[in-house]
């Protein structure tokens, strides 16, 4: 069966042509599925001779809410999303005073096995494509009814571990014809894979690069985050210095806040010398702590942005949304990977 949703106007266009439909009917085709219709039979302006021949030939991906929170703090929904094959991955909508923001993933699952992180626990299962992407946008909006207007890529997965799916979902969300959502409202995050960042930086698109660092030293960063050992520290801070100079672009640099790990003064040091030469901004995170984690939230969050801005770094601690709901990334796929080790109905894993 073919995915429609992820294909670009271009090969939609082409498709129908080779039905024998006119080449108008692309847009038609793609204006529907941009906005996030949930059947074949609401493309009102198409035959119904043509809606049969889509349903036969054509898969069209409609996520089903397999649980869903909403903070009564501040308006956050936290959203798991069942998929097809009956994976779910989670998506969050964050309420922002110049906008809304949905932060989507990109796999079910990741393998590159963080350990303060609940994303990457049992692994990767699979990518998503680009159309189970763009849905996390369009069902979003759709069940919420609030419009987004700023996306970010730092949900459950690794982007540059799927990054050509990623970056047809990019162009995908970017096209006028459909959310018209523009680059600059866009961050993409990784945690250090090299080649995707050396291949961003020859696109150059206009999108926020956003670094998973979590610690500047290679000795703690191998710790817990083993990708560190594929992309060492220092030539991950150096192809971050070559994406500038390409781009021109600044690049956030997250960073988790533990306890007597990443949190000493000479670390925002080191920071602050590997940024010399390139403007980069510091996003300190609170600690969301995992169960099956033994890292616990620094104590020294005030301590070490003093010391990253006494030499001259731009460091803010990052304001802390759905605080009385799952809302960190992975924790509430966890809970239904619980739910489903004891029987209950949830969504399937490992498939």
């Amino acid at each position: 069966m073919i995915d429609l949703k992820s294909m670009t106007l271009e090969e939609l266009s082409g498709f129908l042509r080779s039905m024998g439909e006119p080449a108008f009917r692309g847009r038609q085709v793609f204006t529907w599925l941009h906005k996030g219709v949930s059947s074949f039979d609401e493309m009102s302006n198409l035959s119904k001779a043509l809606r049969e021949k889509l349903k036969e030939q054509c898969i069209l991906t409609v996520p089903r809410v397999a649980k869903k929170q909403v903070s009564a703090r501040d308006g956050t929904i936290k959203y798991l999303w069942q998929m097809a094959d009956g994976n779910c991955v989670e998506s969050v909508l964050m309420r922002y005073h110049h906008g809304n923001t949905v932060c989507i993933s990109s796999q079910v699952g990741c393998r590159m096995g963080c350990a303060f992180c609940a994303s990457t626990i049992a692994g990767k299962v699979r990518n998503l494509t680009p159309a189970e992407m763009l849905d996390q946008v369009l069902f979003t909006q759709q069940d919420s009814g609030a419009e987004v207007s700023n996306i970010v890529l730092m949900g459950i997965g690794e982007p540059m571990d799927n990054l050509d799916n990623v970056l047809r979902f990019l162009e995908l969300v970017n096209h006028p014809d459909g959310i018209n959502i523009g680059m600059r409202h866009i961050s993409l995050s990784t945690c250090g894979v090299i080649p995707g960042i050396a291949r961003l930086a020859e696109l150059g698109l206009q999108l926020t690069l956003s670094i998973s660092l979590h610690a500047p030293d290679s000795e703690t960063r191998s710790k817990i985050m083993p990708v560190n050992r594929a992309y060492d520290v220092e030539a991950l801070f150096a192809a971050c210095h070559e994406y500038f100079r390409k781009t021109g672009r600044r690049i956030s640099f997250e960073y988790a806040m533990i306890d007597g790990v990443n949190d000493h003064d000479w670390q925002a040091d080191l920071i602050a010398k590997r940024l010399r030469g390139m403007p980069g901004h510091v996003n300190l995170i609170p600690l969301n702590e995992v169960t099956e984690s033994p890292f616990r939230l620094s104590r020294r969050m005030a301590a070490f942005q003093k010391q990253l801005e006494a030499q001259g770094i731009t460091a803010t601690v990052r304001r802390s949304l759905g605080g009385d709901i799952d809302a960190s990334c992975g924790q509430l796929r966890r809970r239904a990977m619980e739910e489903e080790k004891k029987g209950e109905q949830g969504c399937k894993f490992g498939v």
